[in-house]
């Protein structure tokens, strides 16, 4: 496996490989993750973008990345609200958001996304990194907890998704 840091123009030009682990890892349709492509233009021109691939060959394995939050973004101003004044001072003040981090099953459980996560946070200077993950007991909420991620909030909706989800933080000062 080799890690490979991508520039905006990489991780656009790869979007449908990205688009294809994102289906693998989650368990749904090529057709319905490939739907994403827009969330992914969207995020090209967002400041500190950082994208970390896992490559086996030329076969894409496992991704991530993520940018500099700021207000005014959809996310961003929705976990805002959710955290109230005080945390979200404290958490998204200097925050990475993390957006995507997704590894292919056949490669799960093999340390791929803890080097590509650690890899990713090397790259920033914020102070904190933030990000949702479904408010369930889950393997990948163990892998961010075993981490040190922590609960800042529980029980988050987001418009149109009937889902709930965490955000975790992570203290990237010390």
């Amino acid at each position: 496996m080799n890690l490979v840091d991508w520039s905006r123009d990489e991780l656009a030009a790869h979007a449908d490989a990205v688009l294809d682990v994102y289906a693998a890892a989650m368990g749904v349709s090529r057709s319905a993750a490939r739907s994403r492509r827009s969330v992914i233009a969207s995020h090209l021109d967002r400041e500190g973008l950082t994208a970390v691939a896992a490559l086996e060959g030329d076969r894409l394995i496992g991704i991530t990345y993520g940018y500099l939050g700021a207000p005014g973004q959809w996310w961003h101003d929705h976990v805002r609200a959710a955290m109230g004044p005080r945390l979200a001072a404290e958490w998204l003040r200097d925050a990475f958001e993390v957006c995507e981090l997704h590894v292919r099953p056949s490669h799960q459980r093999q340390g791929v996304g803890r080097d590509l996560l650690v890899r990713l946070l090397s790259h920033t200077r914020a102070l904190t990194a933030v990000l949702t993950t479904p408010d369930l007991e889950t393997r990948a909420r163990d892998f961010y907890r075993d981490g040190g991620w922590v609960d800042l909030v529980r029980d988050l909706r987001f418009p149109g998704d009937p889902r709930s989800f965490a955000v975790l933080g992570l203290d990237l000062s010390a």
